[in-house]
């Protein structure tokens, strides 16, 4: 793996998303095969860069020395959550037929709201996801 193949910055810092998943494999197909992401490093942890940003997906566990307190778990109710991932799209339309044909599941088809088209998708997980396409355009 080179230098640029990894979320490590030379300067300032990288946002980099962490998931906890059931299956790596699983999860790391799911996210080449649907969003293209591109594999780095394939297990414990897998290490994905998505568009321009950084997924890794491991297992879970108990506590650890540097956070005594927490257990990483994946969801265990994917009709409740905290946090999501937010994908946002030129063409929310075509990212539909596309993600839908590469095996996404759609909760619903995109929804018209007055800002945007936004539609959520789970991953293996329950993960979930927000694909959304503003309709406001800056020029």
């Amino acid at each position: 793996m080179s230098q640029d193949d990894r979320p490590n910055p030379e300067t300032g810092f990288v946002l980099t998303h962490f998931l906890v998943v059931a299956d790596q494999d699983r999860s790391r197909d799911f996210y080449a095969d649907v969003f293209g992401a591109k594999v780095v490093r394939e297990r414990d942890p897998v290490i994905m860069k998505l568009a321009n940003s950084w997924l890794i997906l491991n297992v879970g566990g108990g506590p650890t020395d540097d956070k005594p307190t927490v257990t990483l778990i994946t969801p265990p109710d994917p009709n409740q959550t905290s946090a999501f991932l937010n994908i946002r799209v030129a063409d929310i339309q075509a990212v539909y037929r596309d993600w839908s044909a590469r095996g996404a599941e759609f909760l619903t088809e995109p929804k018209d709201h007055p800002s945007e088209f936004r539609a959520y998708i789970r991953d293996p997980d329950g993960h979930l996801i927000e694909v959304g396409q503003s309709k406001a355009r800056t020029g």
